[in-house]
């Protein structure tokens, strides 16, 4: 412990790393070193934490981290053309906006709550804080192994994406081109090594590299737009806006189209990736929360107009549905096989920085929950390496833990996809259960701490409609895209789901239980009733 605390250049307690007290002048000199802010001091006071990275993130590479995460403009075009066979042109163009406008409750709660508790954490703190105090404890551990599995199964599936690119791009000149299953996996895990290298040896640019991404994102959507806007021939606005298709076999176009929000959910989460990195970012309280919401804000406006760009220029709704990768259907409209290219390695370069960012992400998320001893090994998982100021030992699990899930590929891609088919519905409990917490003390009347980007008077009914806007997606989630099902078509996410509840639930029995210390019990005011400041 000694060791340890002689590393940390400042206690939060008000003391210095030799125990010693100190005027909270002397707390702040120290902290400036490291980028603390006045404000980040109190708060990390008050959850109990002690700061142990550098503050090296301004608004503006915040604002990159969680925008080039985001990508939904891209996402757009990779993935959302699959939900054409729910609702077709216009079924998924109203469906997206109505989802956008629904979810932005959820992304608005979670910033106030990142405003109350700025902290790596995230959920499975605010479950811990928030919760009733007899269900604090396990409701807090089962929310941070959920979001821990929803994140490695996003990093597995952004791999994914960025190899199946790399496919695209050889078929634009050489068509029905396509990868054995152990190249494709080889491939996943080369992109891997190459996120892992600028998680760990070249974390020090990675600030910088945000702010460059978000600079790439913006470019590469006015480049992206202006070519397929400008060159692919059009469908008519009757096609895009008013005719809605119900090609899943479903009974109705109304279910058909509530089918397809899930795909529309999928590009647009990640606004809570950035706050895995609070304790990186100088002002979090405050400039995390409004990077959540004007990220969110500026992702969903580029996603619009390239939605609508999409549906105008892709040609046949037929076609599309038939093609393995309909967006390249869309780039080879525009009439140019250059272009096509050009448009692709966009797309490529562009998530591949968002793998980046989400190996990030994933590794803080783990860090910060075994610093609370969620998992089995926590002391070695959360050993940081203050010199390079990067929690080494979490990067790599995550990176072996992704690679793990890379090679079920080999055998199996359904296989893969079943797994990856985790992160929606592990994400999204997490954010009703956190919601749910914050709902339950506004209903009853009980004090919040206090919030720099507050809801205000419309807390309760932003909060109350983003919970049970979330149990209702979390519904359509578990169903299939199409009927009738076959084993291919299946949804499995909901049995990988709650295996991994079961699996959390004995590893809570098995370990949990004994070591898992709730971050409720750090926080000020309990941890003056008889706790102490939390150390590593």
């Amino acid at each position: 412990m000694d060791n340890i605390k002689s590393k940390i250049p400042y206690d939060v307690s008000g003391q210095d790393a030799s125990g010693d007290e100190n005027a909270v002048s002397f707390v702040e000199a120290e902290a400036c070193a490291w980028g603390d802010t006045h404000q980040d001091i109190i708060d990390m006071r008050r959850l109990g934490k002690k700061q142990e990275f550098k503050r090296n993130f301004s608004f503006l590479s915040t604002l990159g981290f969680v925008s080039i995460y985001m990508a939904t403009w891209e996402f757009v075009l990779v993935s959302l053309s699959v939900g054409l066979i729910n609702g077709g042109f216009a079924g998924l163009f109203w469906m997206f906006i109505v989802t956008v406008i629904c979810y932005s409750t959820i992304v608005a709660s979670l910033a106030e709550m990142e405003s109350m508790a700025p902290t790596s954490g995230g959920q499975y703190h605010w479950v811990s804080e928030f919760a009733p105090p007899k269900y604090q404890k396990w409701l807090s551990y089962a929310s941070g192994w959920m979001p821990t599995l929803g994140w490695l199964a996003s990093v597995s599936s952004s791999t994914f994406v960025v190899t199946t690119l790399i496919e695209t791009m050889i078929d634009v000149t050489q068509t029905d081109f396509g990868f054995p299953n152990w190249q494709y996996t080889l491939i996943m895990l080369a992109f891997l090594v190459i996120t892992i290298f600028m998680n760990t040896w070249g974390a020090k640019v990675l600030p910088m590299l945000e702010t460059v991404s978000l600079v790439g994102h913006l470019a590469g959507f006015v480049v992206t737009f202006i070519a397929l806007w400008v060159l692919c021939p059009r469908n008519s606005a009757e096609d895009v806006f008013v005719k809605v298709v119900n090609s899943g076999g479903w009974s109705n176009a109304g279910t058909s189209c509530l089918i397809s929000q899930v795909t529309v959910m999928y590009c647009n989460l990640g606004s809570d990736s950035v706050v895995h990195i609070s304790e990186e970012v100088e002002d979090a309280s405050l400039v995390v929360p409004r990077c959540m919401w004007w990220s969110y804000v500026l992702n969903v406006m580029l996603g619009i107009l390239m939605l609508i760009a999409m549906l105008f220029g892709i040609g046949n709704l037929e076609d599309a549905l038939n093609s393995t990768a309909p967006y390249l259907n869309l780039f080879k409209n525009t009439g140019s096989t250059g272009m096509a290219l050009t448009l692709s390695i966009i797309l490529f370069l562009l998530i591949l920085s968002g793998n980046i960012t989400a190996l990030a992400t994933a590794s803080r998320e783990l860090w910060a929950f075994s610093r609370d001893r969620g998992f089995p090994f926590s002391r070695w998982i959360s050993r940081m390496n203050y010199k390079q100021n990067i929690p080494f030992n979490s990067v790599y699990l995550t990176s072996v833990a992704t690679g793990a899930l890379c090679l079920i590929n080999l055998g199996s891609t359904l296989g893969f996809n079943i797994v990856v088919s985790l992160s929606l519905l592990g994400l999204l409990s997490t954010y009703m259960l956190s919601i749910g917490c914050v709902l339950l003390k506004r209903i009853k009347g009980e004090p919040l701490p206090h919030a720099r980007w507050s809801l205000g008077r419309f807390g309760l009914p932003i909060n109350a409609f983003a919970f049970f806007y979330s149990g209702f997606v979390l519904v359509f989630s578990c169903f299939p895209t199409e009927v009738p099902v076959t084993v291919q078509t299946a949804n499995w996410a909901p049995v990988v789901w709650v295996g991994v509840i079961i699996l959390a639930f004995v590893v809570y029995v098995v370990h949990g239980k004994k070591h898992y210390t709730a971050p409720v019990s750090f926080v000020e005011g309990r941890r003056e009733a008889g706790g102490e400041l939390q150390s590593t």
